[in-house]
């Protein structure tokens, strides 16, 4: 049985590495198959897609959702004298 899938090689800055490792690992991804999702996304348009609605949403909601935020961080905006932070 032979893969499909060809394999190439890419050189990168140690810190653009470690970033891309990190953020595999945040998505419970290896790092080729992190790469795959993000060319993949890239090229079929799907990112710009998800940019487009995440955009959206901020651009309708964003008054209520920053509102909401401030609403939800008072308890939090003065410690009770005497008490451990």
């Amino acid at each position: 049985m032979t893969s499909a899938k060809k394999q190439t090689q890419v050189r990168l800055e140690e810190g653009v590495l470690a970033a891309g490792r990190a953020a595999a690992a945040a998505r419970r991804l290896d790092f080729n198959k992190y790469v795959e999702r993000l060319i993949i996304e890239d090229t079929t348009g799907a990112r710009a897609a998800g940019m487009a609605a995440a955009q959206r949403l901020i651009d309708e909601h964003g008054t209520f959702l920053d509102d909401l935020e401030q609403q939800l961080d008072v308890p939090y905006a003065d410690p009770q004298p005497g008490v451990a932070a």
